[in-house]
C-alpha cells in the first residue's frame, strides 16, 4: 500500500484522493521491523492514534498532513523514549524538541525513533548497542553516521523526510553514501531546545530526504531559533542565490580531491565537475590546507572537551554504559583545561580570519561529500582512523559557521557497488542560494530516487517552501550599469543576480545626457499625449540593504523611482529629473543605450 508512497507529493496526492491517514500509517508502522537496525523505537498503534486526534486540520498551513517522520533519537519525542544508543542514558521527555512541535504543527506524524552512532559521536554508523545500520546500497559497507538510521529510513522508501543532527557530517555523510540529499542549515538558524547535542556551540538539526524540495520544505517549517534560547551562532540571512551578477558562478573545488580509486569516486568527481559546468558554473581549484587545518581542531583540539560536558556524569559514573569507540573520543576531553579551550578559540579565529578571502575568489565550495566508503569490516578492525577519513570535507564547516547542502550525483555502476554524492559549502546565512542550485542540480543529474525506489517526477522535484533569505527588490538598469559597462560592478559588489534582460512598456522616451561620465542615458516617462517607444532594459535582483548604498553613488540627475517593463510589471528603476532632458539628444529611436553606443 504505502510501499509506493516515497516523496512528500506522492502523499499529498494520496490524500487528496481520498486516503485514509489511520490507513496509510497503520501500513507504515506494519513495515518497520523489529529486527532493522535503522530503528531504536517504533511508534505503537497508541502512539499513532494519539497523534491523528491531534492531528490540525488539513489546509494550506499543514503541507505535511499525515506524512510520516523518522526523528534521529538523540532529539526528543514526547512519549517516546530519547536513549542517544545509550541505554543508560535513556529518559521519557514530556515535550518534543521545538523542531518536531513545529513539523507536527504542520502535519506530520512521527513513526519512529532512528539508530545512530552513540551521543551523535562518529561517521560510520556502528558505534550503536542497537546494531548496525549498513549501507542501503550494498550491506557489507557503512551507512555513513551519526544519523544512519534516519538516513536508512528514508533511502529505503520507509518515510519521506527524517531529522538528523550534523556537527562534523553526520547529515551530510549518510546522504552521500545513501543517495539522499542531505540539508545541514546555518548554525544558530534553526531551534536547538530538546535536542542532545554532540557539540553545543556547532550542532544543528538536518534533514535528509529524497529531494531538494523535500528537504527545504522541511527546513523552511523549523527553521528559526526561539527567541529566549541560547544561540552561539547569529548570522543573517543571504539573498537567495550564489553568484549575483558575475558572468558565472565560481565554485571552488580542491586541487586534490583524494577520492578513492578503488570505488571509482575519482571519475564520479570528475563528471560531478562537468555536471557543475554544464550548469554555468566555473570551476576555481583551490589549496584546502587551511580548511583541513580548522577540521583538526574538532577533534585534535579542545572542542571534544565538549563532548564530554554533554555526558560528563555518566561519563565519570559508568564508563562501561559507552561504546569502546565513543568512549575513547570522548575520553580525550578529560584532560582539556581552561587554558587550551581559549586557545583552541584563538587558533579558530586566526583560521578563520584567514579564509575570510576565499568568498572573494568563489561564491561556493564543490566537494565530495566524502572521499571514501569504508566496509563494516574495516571499520571494525580500525574504528578511528576509518571514521576520520570520512570527514574531509564535513569537519570544518560547523566551526566556521558556514552552510552546506550534501546531492545525489551517481549511481552505483560496472566501477563502483555504491553511489556517490557531492556537497555543496556556502557562507553562513546561504541555506536558500544552496537550496537554489540544489534544485538546478537534481533537475539535471540522476532521475533515481533513494536506494531503487522509482525515478522521479515532476511533482517530486517541484518547490513548496524555500528557507528564508534576504529581503529583495526588482532593480531595472537602462545605461551605464548594463552588464559589460562601466558601472556594472557597483550591482556586482552588491551581489545583484541577473532576472531578465527585456524591455520597458512602450512608454518611454531616452536621451543622451551631455557632460556626464562615464556617459549616461536619461529615461522619462511621457505622457498620454505623447509618443513613447519600448528601451532596452535590465532586471536585477538585489538585496534591499544595499539599495542605500547604490542610491548614494547615484549623482543628479539621475535616480531612482518605478519603472513599467513590457510586461505590465513595476519595478524599481533608473529615471532622470525632467529638467535634465532640455536639449538633451532623443536617441529612443536606437531602441536601448547600448545601441546607440554602438552606432556611435
Amino acid at each position: 500500500m504505502t510501499q509506493d508512497l516515497h516523496t512528500v507529493a506522492d502523499w499529498q496526492a494520496a490524500y487528496a484522493a481520498g486516503a485514509s491517514p489511520y490507513v496509510l500509517l497503520t501500513d507504515v508502522l506494519g513495515r518497520l521491523r523489529a529486527t532493522d537496525p535503522a530503528w531504536i523505537h517504533r511508534c505503537t498503534p497508541e502512539q499513532l492514534i494519539a497523534q491523528l486526534v491531534a492531528l490540525p486540520p488539513r489546509g494550506p498551513a499543514t503541507p505535511l498532513w499525515g506524512v510520516p517522520l523518522a526523528v534521529k533519537d538523540n532529539i526528543d519525542v514526547a512519549g517516546m523514549p530519547t536513549t542517544a544508543a545509550c541505554p543508560a542514558f535513556a529518559f521519557m521527555p514530556e515535550h518534543s524538541a521545538t523542531c518536531v512541535q513545529r513539523l507536527q504543527a504542520a502535519g506530520a506524524i512521527v513513526v519512529g525513533k532512528t539508530n545512530l552512532d552513540q551521543f551523535a559521536t562518529g561517521l560510520v554508523g556502528t558505534r550503536s548497542p542497537y546494531g548496525e545500520v549498513p549501507n542501503t546500497f550494498d550491506p557489507r559497507y557503512v551507512s555513513g553516521g551519526s544519523s544512519s538510521g534516519s538516513a536508512s529510513a528514508v533511502a529505503r522508501g520507509l518515510v519521506p523526510l527524517a531529522l538528523g543532527t550534523d556537527t562534523a557530517g553526520s547529515g551530510r555523510v549518510p546522504a552521500g553514501f545513501n543517495h539522499l540529499v542531505g540539508l545541514k542549515p546555518t548554525p544558530g538558524s534553526v531551534p536547538m531546545r530538546g535536542v542532545l547535542p554532540a557539540c553545543r556551540t556547532l550542532d544543528v538539526v538536518s534533514v535528509l530526504a529524497l529531494t531538494v524540495a523535500d528537504a527545504a520544505l522541511a527546513f523552511s517549517l523549523f527553521e528559526g531559533a526561539e527567541a529566549d534560547e541560547p544561540r552561539f551562532n547569529i548570522t543573517a540571512p543571504r539573498p537567495p542565490w550564489l553568484g549575483g551578477s558575475r558572468a558565472a558562478l565560481r565554485l571552488g573545488v580542491p586541487l586534490e580531491p583524494g577520492c578513492d580509486a578503488a570505488l571509482g569516486w575519482p571519475t564520479a568527481f570528475d563528471e560531478a565537475q562537468e555536471h557543475a559546468r554544464a550548469l554555468g558554473a566555473e570551476l576555481v581549484p583551490l589549496n584546502f590546507e587551511l580548511l583541513f587545518e580548522v577540521a583538526k581542531l574538532l577533534y585534535d583540539g579542545p572542542w571534544v572537551a565538549e563532548r564530554l560536558a554533554v555526558v560528563d556524569s555518566l561519563f565519570a559514573a559508568n564508563p562501561e554504559a559507552f561504546d569502546a569507540t565513543v568512549a575513547q573520543v570522548i575520553g580525550r576531553g578529560v584532560g582539556v583545561d581552561a587554558v587550551a579551550a581559549f586557545e583552541g578559540r584563538y587558533q579558530l579565529e586566526r583560521l578563520r580570519a584567514e579564509l575570510q578571502s576565499l568568498w572573494q575568489q568563489v561564491d561556493a565550495l564543490l566537494v565530495p561529500t566524502a572521499p571514501t566508503c569504508p566496509t563494516r569490516a574495516a571499520v571494525a578492525a580500525e574504528p578511528v582512523l576509518r571514521n576520520s577519513e570520512l570527514g574531509r570535507y564535513t569537519n570544518f564547516v560547523n566551526l566556521l559557521g558556514w552552510s552546506a547542502l550534501a546531492l545525489p550525483c551517481k549511481l552505483p555502476d560496472a566501477a563502483s557497488p555504491l553511489p556517490f554524492g557531492i556537497t555543496l559549502i556556502a557562507p553562513g546565512g546561504a541555506d536558500a542560494a544552496l537550496v537554489d542550485f540544489g534544485l538546478r542540480w537534481e533537475a539535471a543529474g540522476p532521475t533515481q530516487l533513494g536506494a531503487h525506489l522509482r525515478d522521479a517526477r515532476p511533482a517530486d522535484r517541484r518547490p513548496q517552501a524555500l528557507p528564508r533569505a534576504e529581503p529583495t527588490l526588482l532593480l531595472a538598469v537602462v545605461g551605464a550599469h548594463l552588464q559589460g559597462l562601466p558601472l556594472h560592478s557597483q550591482l556586482q559588489q552588491r551581489g545583484a543576480r541577473l532576472q531578465a534582460r527585456t524591455t520597458t512598456a512602450p512608454s518611454y522616451r531616452l536621451h543622451a545626457l551631455p557632460g556626464t561620465v562615464p556617459p549616461k542615458p536619461g529615461l522619462a516617462r511621457v505622457t498620454e499625449f505623447e509618443t513613447g517607444v519600448a528601451i532596452e532594459v535590465e532586471v536585477y535582483e538585489l538585496p534591499v540593504a544595499s539599495v542605500g548604498s547604490l542610491l548614494a553613488l547615484i549623482p543628479p540627475p539621475l535616480g531612482l523611482g518605478n519603472l513599467e517593463l513590457a510586461d505590465g510589471r513595476w519595478v524599481k528603476g533608473f529615471i532622470c529629473e525632467s529638467a535634465a532632458l532640455l536639449g538633451a539628444p532623443d536617441i529612443s529611436h536606437h531602441g536601448g543605450w547600448r545601441a546607440f553606443l554602438a552606432s556611435a
